[in-house]
């Protein structure tokens, strides 16, 4: 549900960006907050803003190809997806789920704030 504010994506960016080097630091929540001046209650709660989002399930709309997609070596079983209708994802046989769902949050940002 909307609470008729949009998303900042810039702020997003930005804590995505803290919340990675606090993992990567080795600190504390409290000793990162300190050394980068933020505070712990924003800290905190962008942290459980953002894996909510990642975790939330988005469903889109996808149309099966009249005709199957076939390749030299023989029809193809990946996966393709269009993306606003300009934008292509083939999704190949052993993706890596947490790589395509990265794309695909990257791909959200781009889009224009409606």
């Amino acid at each position: 549900m909307s609470t008729g504010k949009p998303r900042d994506h810039q702020k997003e960016r930005f804590w995505r960006t803290m919340l990675q080097r606090w993992r990567l630091s080795g600190l504390s929540v409290r000793e990162f907050c300190a050394r980068h001046q933020l505070t712990q209650p924003s800290f905190y709660a962008w942290r459980r803003t953002l894996a909510q989002r990642d975790s939330d399930v988005q469903f889109v709309p996808v149309r099966l190809a009249d005709q199957p997609t076939v390749a030299p070596s023989g029809p193809s079983t990946a996966l393709e997806l269009v993306l606003d209708g300009r934008r292509r994802l083939r999704i190949e046989p052993g993706f890596d789920a947490a790589t395509l769902k990265r794309l695909l949050t990257l791909l959200e940002e781009d889009r224009p704030c409606s």
